[in-house]
């Protein structure tokens, strides 16, 4: 598991789902929504979470089918942090230097042998990697390679992500608070060709979660920055480029685009994971991906056999798990780990509007969580496949606390009482307003390819018209709202989703008030609310916390104050169901929860 920025679990994080039915149900018809059916598609299905097991050798041959749903922006590792498509495509020519194994709660080596050297008389540490001796920069087609080096990571950390200019999302996890307030940045050295080390200067509790990254090749991206400064950088590798010319450390190579029609990768022989007959994966020699904008044309190329795989909608599952004679397996997981969550803007850029001072008060936010009818949600969107998310971290992080959960569950009484509580009234008409007799309304900003979402969004409005608020729903093209949360902020609230915390300091961009994705008011220099400058203390003093006691109680008081403040408001999490094509053996495929689906070992039946 990567220490990824959580804007990269915001763009990669749109849900697969989708419905047209938004009329309200009945609270008879809500109750039958919930579990019927339930045990019935669970033992049409197959249940197959990943628990450590070992993977078996495949052999090599086949092609995989896959879709995604727009072009890519660019095959730039810096602009990935900033487009999901760009990630994904990415994500595949690239590796991390560590993974978190969930089941093992432990650190596992990938490119990099990790040893961390604890100095308590300094109060210091220092994360020293060694490189593999079997990693390279390849070029397909070609002889040419390129050894990975420390060079690349210091690069990369340096001049990169360091850069301040390059607005990385890793930015402000390069720093850490001392004891006394100030701040000092983690540096990195290099020791030799394989070797570098970060150094720390206080004690953290996850320094490998701290360094964990990917990097890419210092002798193309040192001289476009040389010669280009950032605009050099980020002009590297477009989608105008020929993609055989982009090197690949990763599983595969990119040896072809057609915008609007697909991607095609090769295998690449030189990736240093191999099996235990000493065979590289993946065993696919292949890696087709059709461009498959709308989701109905996903569901018939995989009805037609033309996909391997397909993430069912909860529509399409009857239709699936009930086909006579499928040459198809369907794999269920419990509910999704994240979920998506309703946010409001209080950046004071936008202090002039009658929003910005509603969504400054707790009050208000707290009566919009009162409005959440999720059990509605489930039963409309999700057709009662989902369960509500009302705690902030996941089961599976270390301090997950099951007691610690949202107080203001759907209470249209009650959240008129808190509206009340700030002065906001219905009128003679119905209309809520305020004390300047202002009727309460606001946009609502969703994706406009999301059908789950913009379901959802209607549920809402429905919801809030009863007490008398009115919200306009605005799709908006996904990058678009990506380039409102991140540089114009000119939005008011807001439908999205970050990735799961499976660390409680994961997000560094994200809870700290500095962060630049604090999304309801990013890029603070100093906290705007008490309780954001009691967020960010507890979140540094978590990051330092080594005694497991004692962190604990810092990072109840954290989940409660953000469940209590109510800046996000998560909604459901919806469980997930993956059709697989039965021409794959599926020894080593796993779904579940945590680790989505496993196809990295898969190979053809023999």
């Amino acid at each position: 598991m990567k220490n990824f920025p959580l804007l990269t679990g915001l763009i990669l994080a749109l849900l697969l789902f989708s419905c047209s039915r938004t009329e309200e149900l009945s609270q008879e018809e809500l109750e039958a929504h919930a579990p019927e059916g339930l045990n019935e598609i669970l033992a049409k299905t197959v249940s197959k979470p990943w628990r450590g097991e070992e993977f078996v050798p495949g052999l090599p041959g086949g092609t995989w089918n896959a879709g995604l749903t727009e072009d890519p922006k660019s095959f730039n590792l810096l602009v990935a942090e900033r487009d999901a498509t760009t990630a994904g495509i990415v994500g595949r020519m690239t590796d991390a230097l560590v993974e978190y194994d969930v089941v093992r709660r432990e650190w596992k080596p990938r490119i990099v042998s990790p040893e961390i050297v604890v100095n308590e008389e300094a109060g210091t540490l220092d994360v020293i990697y060694t490189l593999r001796d079997d990693l390279y920069w390849s070029f397909y087609g070609s002889d040419r390679k390129e050894k990975v080096s420390s060079d690349d990571a210091v690069f990369w950390y340096n001049e990169i992500e360091g850069d301040r200019a390059f607005q990385s999302s890793s930015y402000n996890g390069q720093f850490l608070t001392l004891e006394d307030g100030s701040e000092a940045h983690i540096d990195i050295r290099k020791i030799d060709d394989r070797r570098f080390a970060f150094h720390f200067p206080r004690i953290v509790a996850d320094p490998l979660l701290h360094t964990n990254r990917d990097f890419g090749p210092r002798f193309i991206y040192e001289r476009a920055k040389q010669e280009g400064g950032v605009q050099g950088v980020l002009d590297l590798f477009s989608v105008a480029d020929d993609p055989k010319t982009i090197p690949s450390m990763g599983q595969w190579f990119l040896t072809e685009y057609s915008p609007g029609q697909r991607l095609v990768y090769k295998r690449n022989p030189d990736y240093w994971q191999k099996d235990s007959t000493g065979y590289s994966i993946p065993y696919p020699e292949e890696l087709i991906v059709k461009i498959l904008p709308d989701t109905n044309t996903q569901f018939l190329l995989f009805k037609q056999g033309e996909l391997e795989g397909y993430g069912s909608r909860p529509e399409d599952l009857d239709e699936l798990i009930n086909k006579t004679g499928a040459d198809y397996t369907v794999f269920n997981a419990e509910g999704s780990l994240s979920a998506q969550f309703w946010s409001f803007n209080q950046n004071p850029q936008n202090k002039d509007t009658p929003q910005y001072e509603w969504f400054t008060q707790k009050e208000f936010r707290q009566a919009m969580s009162c409005l959440l009818n999720r059990d509605r949600i489930n039963a409309q969107v999700y057709r009662g496949l989902a369960e509500s998310k009302t705690d902030f971290f996941p089961s599976p992080n270390p301090y997950y606390n099951p007691d610690i959960t949202l107080d203001y569950l759907y209470d249209p009484a009650r959240a008129e009482e808190l509206l009340a509580s700030i002065g906001i009234k219905r009128d003679s008409q119905g209309v809520m307003r305020d004390r300047q007799d202002r009727a309460i309304e606001f946009d609502l900003s969703i994706e406009s390819d999301a059908n789950t979402t913009t379901d959802t969004a209607s549920i809402i409005m429905d919801e809030a018209a009863k007490i008398g608020i009115k919200i306009n729903i605005r799709t908006l093209d996904f990058q678009k709202l990506v380039e409102q949360l991140t540089g114009t902020y000119d939005w008011s609230s807001i439908i999205i989703r970050f990735g799961a915390a499976l660390f409680p300091t994961q997000g560094s961009n994200v809870w700290p008030s500095t962060g630049n994705l604090h999304l309801w008011h990013p890029l603070q220099e100093k906290p705007a609310t008490d309780w954001e400058a009691r967020v960010d203390y507890l979140y540094n003093e978590g990051s330092y916390t080594i005694n497991k006691e004692k962190a604990r109680e810092i990072w109840d008081e954290y989940q409660r104050i953000i469940l209590e403040q109510c800046p996000v408001i998560y909604l459901a999490r919806p469980r997930t169901f993956y059709a697989l094509r039965n021409r794959w053996d599926f020894t080593n495929v796993y779904y579940d929860n945590i680790n989505s689906l496993e196809t990295s070992f898969i190979y053809l039946k023999q």
